[in-house]
């Protein structure tokens, strides 16, 4: 279930970024209410601006998607994916990159994560997942990126934008040893507990107002 929500976020996400990654400028910024195009799909979890009171009546299983989602509206609003999840405090940037890199690994493995713009933050994984102590995942991220780093010349042939390349990038790609040690490490939503957690117990990082 867990998992189908990560996965769901990543929709929304796409739906804001499109599929090249750039961001929709739909929003007014100046505009506190949900976001009315995502908050229809995701029943009110999308908030430009973020107080305690909010966060204080936010359900545990809901918190990591309205920090999510809460980023995501400012990125609509900048265009500047990267530039602005470079200016997060760290417990934002924590939270924002370790759900995507879920997402895209429990959706089609380490190969889809570096294969689509997630890409890009590559080399904010490791201190991401270490700063909501999931240090298991963060030496696995770590490792990840020492096999792209020797895959990846080999790996831009099949970046021509059809399926059929995208499919066949997978062909004896040692990445995909990595996707069942991610998988086994999250079995329990230890990944989840841990970052509702981080949020809980430092929840100035994430007030927006």
């Amino acid at each position: 279930m867990r998992r189908l929500a990560i996965i769901l976020a990543m929709g929304v996400l796409l739906n804001l970024f499109g599929c090249t990654g750039q961001a929709k400028k739909t929003a007014d910024p100046t505009n506190e209410e949900p976001l009315n195009s995502v908050d229809d799909v995701q029943n009110g979890l999308v908030h430009k601006t973020l107080t305690p009171e909010i966060l204080s009546k936010v359900k545990d299983d809901e918190l990591e998607q309205v920090i999510l989602y809460n980023i995501a509206a400012r990125i609509a609003d900048d265009g500047d994916e990267l530039g602005i999840v470079k200016s997060l405090t760290p417990g934002q940037r924590a939270i924002y990159v370790t759900m995507i890199v879920e997402g895209e690994v429990d959706n089609g493995g380490f190969n889809q994560f570096y294969y689509n713009p997630s890409g890009q933050f590559a080399d904010m994984m490791e201190d991401a997942f270490n700063i909501i102590e999931a240090n298991q995942y963060a030496d696995l991220v770590k490792q990840a990126n020492t096999v792209y780093a020797g895959i990846k010349e080999d790996l831009e042939k099949y970046k021509d934008g059809t399926t059929e390349s995208f499919s066949e990038s997978y062909d004896n790609n040692p990445l995909n040893d990595l996707d069942d040690k991610f998988y086994a490490l999250d079995e329990d939503g230890t990944l989840s507990k841990l970052r509702v957690k981080y949020i809980r117990s430092n929840i100035k990082e994430f007030v927006t107002d």
